[in-house]
């Protein structure tokens, strides 16, 4: 199980991250694009992963990382139940979902496990 403010100082901690309001959700950026999402009062993160990256940590248990439903989900974001996630399982999900907005802010291919 992992907090929120646990998630909080897990997203805070990669390279070049800006932590700013997003609607009723807190956003984490780099080079103002977002990269993950916290729903304090659902106990709940959204991550912007690649269709593959997203088909991977899906896989592991759909009832602890799942696409959100609708044409977000098919877009690569992906729900993270925090109150069920393995640590270490978060923090590879995070760099992965950070290195993709990195990449694809510097227009290289974006890369999947």
């Amino acid at each position: 199980m992992v907090s929120n403010a646990e998630f909080r100082k897990l997203a805070s901690a990669l390279p070049d991250v800006v932590e700013l309001p997003h609607f009723e959700n807190t956003s984490f950026r780099v080079k103002k694009k977002i990269f993950a999402t916290l729903a304090e009062k659902h106990n709940r993160a959204c991550l912007k992963f690649s269709e593959v990256d997203q088909s991977v940590f899906s896989s592991f248990d759909q009832t602890v990382i799942y696409p959100v439903p609708n044409k977000w989900g098919k877009q690569g974001w992906t729900f993270i139940e925090l109150a069920k996630v393995e640590e270490e399982t978060l923090i590879d999900a995070l760099k992965t979902a950070h290195q993709q907005v990195v990449n694809s802010s510097k227009g290289q291919p974006k890369k999947s496990l």
